[in-house]
């Protein structure tokens, strides 16, 4: 039986994410993921550009993972940026420091990550037909599909809508707390992005899944769970009732209030009320009463996608990741 080690990091608007699995005929069958949150799309939506800052919060956190892959061992790693670095303009001055590190750093079309999304999160839902959402912080990708061991990704609608919880903070909820008008803002900004993505799909699948870390958050604050826990939120319902009842209880506050909240983690605060709303318009527009939370992602996509490289198989994704 075939089987591989492999490192993935995944370089995002809001987090720098590292997962290190070992697969086994395209199977994950052990891992360990370490995610920092490093906002390199701070500012971004503003100025196309990175600040020095934030280039240096991500290069630290690539240098603490190239640590954890030295131990490791893995026979390859791939490394993606998404939407923030697909807007800066100053994006080499990133690609260039990852580089020094000998990483290979790919920016990643929109589509390619929501490909690498649902691969990661349709082996949990063999053979049915899923909407997945991915909820980041600069984009969200969606894709429609499914999935049968062995065969190509069935997919279609496959679109990446320039709406993350980064990019509606700095453009409608700030300072905080925001005012109802600017809530009601961030909201229509939202419900108009999603529903033109709506609008085109003739029919909806009955199950919409949804990933990041504003769902996973959301879930850890609903549930009040004071200590993480990955098997609890993994495959968990989140209601619409649930995502506004969520809003209610951070719209008043302050970053640091909601930072005090059980099962926030504090350099998400600032985001996670952006978050929500996006999250209860998408699922709103798109006459979703409940989603269902994965802790798969694009990491578990590209480890999959990786295993297939290696083995000599055509990618399942349509696309072959450059490894280093």
């Amino acid at each position: 039986m075939a089987e591989y080690r492999v490192a993935a990091i995944d370089l995002g608007t809001v987090s720098s994410r590292l997962v290190l699995a070992t697969v086994q005929e395209g199977a994950i069958v052990g891992s360990h993921k370490h995610t920092i949150i490093t906002d390199l799309g701070e500012g971004v939506d503003a100025t196309g550009r990175f600040s020095e800052a934030a280039v240096e919060r991500v290069v630290a956190a690539c240098q603490a993972f190239l640590g954890e892959i030295a131990a490791f061992a893995p026979t390859g790693i791939c490394t993606t940026l998404t939407s923030a670095a697909r807007d800066a303009k100053n994006g080499s001055v990133l690609l260039d420091a990852l580089g020094a590190l000998g990483l290979r750093p790919q920016v990643i079309p929109g589509e390619i990550e929501a490909r690498l999304t649902f691969y990661g999160v349709a082996h949990d839902f063999a053979d049915q037909r899923i909407v997945v959402a991915d909820s980041g912080g600069g984009s969200t990708e969606l894709a429609v599909g499914s999935y049968a061991p062995g065969y190509p990704l069935a997919l279609d609608h496959v679109r990446s809508i320039d709406i993350g919880c980064r990019r509606v903070t700095e453009r409608y909820l700030v300072p905080a707390p925001p005012t109802s008008a600017q809530l009601e803002q961030a909201a229509a900004f939202a419900r108009g992005a999603f529903g033109d993505y709506w609008s085109a799909l003739p029919v909806h699948p009955d199950r919409l899944v949804a990933v990041g870390g504003t769902v996973t958050t959301l879930v850890a604050l609903v549930h009040e769970l004071a200590v993480y826990d990955s098997a609890f939120v993994h495959l968990h319902g989140l209601s619409l009732d649930e995502v506004e009842g969520a809003i209610a209880r951070l719209r008043g506050k302050t970053a640091d209030e909601i930072a005090a909240l059980p099962g926030v983690q504090a350099k998400r605060a600032p985001v996670l009320l952006a978050g929500a709303v996006t999250i209860a318009e998408l699922m709103r527009t798109g006459g979703y009463k409940e989603l269902t939370v994965s802790e798969n992602s694009l990491l578990a996509g590209m480890a999959a996608t990786m295993f297939e490289i290696l083995a000599g198989v055509e990618p399942a994704i349509g696309w072959t990741p450059e490894l280093s």
